[in-house]
């Protein structure tokens, strides 16, 4: 029997950077609920813009939020996992000296930006629903924080290599679509956050079920017997999930879980 279900967002319930879910699938994670199934959203995302896109039933969800590195559910974090200073600012002057990329550090409830690239801005508070501060310089915030992103509009894969290189022993990181580079704590992702929920609410990986589209949804596919691609999902979480669904567009995911 399922017994947990965890989703990413973006590219798999909605377009890249979308607020907007079907309707249908509140009643549905009500339903499942009825059930005795959990539904956990699983995203690179903050955990208060994952809370807003599930605001009618936002206290019926768990939050998995900045990929693992927050896992919390309404009004109350469980497991925050905070990453060195030292690494967060060095890899922030490394960005400074880059071409082409913006860089964000996000604490638990906060993220801190120094960009003037103001349409940027407006996308991250507007669309994205950020709780984002301004600052004219990221050394100075004083915070703990849970995560790094780097940004740029197209192709940040080959953009960040180096960055990937320099930094491969002191942070996790994962690209999430075209846009966006990640990175947490070592050893945190999104697959260990499902495993935190597992090993806290006894539910096994068979009891598990899980859908994802990019390459930072592969350690959560691998958490849970029961994983699906969603159909414009890159070819390698095509070949780690053992089942497909339909494309986000035409909400993969709400019809697997309506045969729940």
């Amino acid at each position: 029997m399922i017994k947990l279900i965890a989703s990413d967002i973006d590219g798999t319930l909605v377009p890249d950077g979308s607020h907007e879910l079907n309707p249908e699938l509140y009643d549905v994670i009500l339903k499942l609920r009825a059930k005795g199934i959990q539904f956990a959203a699983a995203s690179g995302r903050q955990w208060l813009s994952i809370e807003s896109i599930f605001e009618p039933i936002k206290e019926k969800v768990f939050y998995l939020s900045d990929n693992g590195a927050y896992v919390g559910c309404h009004g109350r974090s469980l497991y925050v996992n905070t990453i060195e200073r030292k690494t967060i600012m060095d890899m922030v002057q490394d960005v400074r000296n880059m071409d082409g990329l913006d860089v964000m550090i996000c604490g638990p409830d906060v993220i801190y930006t120094e960009t003037d690239n103001q349409e940027f801005l407006d996308w991250m508070v507007n669309g994205y629903k950020f709780h984002v501060k301004q600052v004219e310089d990221l050394t100075r915030v004083e915070s703990e924080f849970i995560k790094i992103s780097v940004y740029r509009k197209t192709d940040v894969e080959a953009h960040t290599r180096t960055l990937r290189e320099k930094y491969a022993d002191r942070l996790k990181m994962t690209i999430a679509g075209d846009m966006w580079m990640d990175c947490m704590r070592p050893g945190i992702n999104k697959g260990q956050a499902v495993k935190l929920l597992q090993d806290s609410l006894g539910i096994k990986p068979e009891e598990t079920m899980a859908f994802g589209d990019q390459l930072n949804d592969i350690e959560m596919l691998k958490q849970a017997y029961y994983s699906f691609a969603v159909g414009n999902a890159r070819e390698e979480v095509k070949a780690a999930a053992r089942f497909r669904t339909d494309t986000n567009v035409n909400d993969g995911v709400l019809k697997i879980l309506k045969l729940l």
